[in-house]
């Protein structure tokens, strides 16, 4: 499996296919030290790439680009006609350990607060005990010097590992690992809030409010003061830019009509 169809979506394209897919071609290329990266899209990343083309590019030049949101998945599914399932970065995390500890396959731990990656150690020791976690960094919340740079680099390199996870927030880690890509011999992923879920630190939605498009909210009631602008704006900014591109399907069939 080399790659993955997209369909595109709000200018950004998508990669389709099954969750385990997904997993697989990460396991296979992780076999290969294949230096690579995946984004897990969202409405926040979504919206990022649509009022900065060079982060669109940084997307749009990732090897995998997932559903990660329900309101990316519908509509991926809406104008494509698709029955995609959703690959998010909290779904991606655990099933990648999983299939990495099957296949013998290494992991580093990149981003995130040192007590985070601690709990993290810690879970998937009982979890998973014959995954190897070669190494963790926590790294500074400010953007690293060339000389930090290539430090990282040589510090994962040198950790052997096959996989990188990848916790820096949107778009601080979509934008490291496309400057990492060619540099670092494994496969990025971008998985972002699946650290502290994963370390048990934040809880994660019910089932239900997931598959009715509401995580946004179950993430507000906890966080609102830190979150409520950022939705309040980036998901109205998101309907509309929906509507957009529903009008311009809508306006596309119409005039195939009249040229038949």
């Amino acid at each position: 499996m080399s790659t993955l169809p997209r369909s595109e979506v709000f200018g950004l394209g998508i990669t389709t296919g099954s969750f385990k897919d997904h997993v697989d071609a990460v396991i296979e290329w992780g076999r290969q030290h294949r230096s690579s990266y995946v984004c897990c899209v969202n409405v926040h990343m979504c919206m990022e790439a649509q009022a900065n083309r060079a982060f669109a590019a940084v997307i749009n030049g990732a090897d995998l680009a997932t559903a990660d949101g329900m309101p990316i998945l519908n509509s991926l599914n809406r104008f494509h006609r698709l029955g995609q399932e959703r690959v998010a970065g909290n779904d991606l995390m655990p099933a990648v350990m999983a299939a990495a500890e099957q296949h013998g396959l290494s992991i580093f731990l990149h981003g995130g607060q040192q007590v985070v990656l601690d709990k993290i150690l810690e879970r998937a020791a009982v979890e998973h005990p014959r995954l190897r976690i070669t190494g963790t960094w926590s790294p500074p919340f400010r953007e690293a010097t060339v000389e930090e740079r290539t430090a990282e680099v040589e510090r994962i390199a040198q950790s052997g590992a096959h996989l990188v996870l990848v916790s820096l927030g949107c778009p601080r880690q979509e934008k490291w690992m496309a400057a990492m890509k060619g540099k670092v011999p494994a496969v990025m992923l971008g998985v972002g809030g699946a650290f502290l879920l994963y370390a048990r630190v934040d809880s994660r939605a019910p089932l239900w409010m997931r598959q009715a498009s509401l995580e946004w909210l179950y993430r507000l009631a906890l966080e609102p003061g830190r979150l409520w602008k950022r939705y309040l704006f980036t998901n109205a900014a998101f309907v509309w830019l929906w509507i957009k591109q529903a009008f311009g399907q809508k306006v596309q069939r119409t005039n195939r009509l009249k040229t038949r």
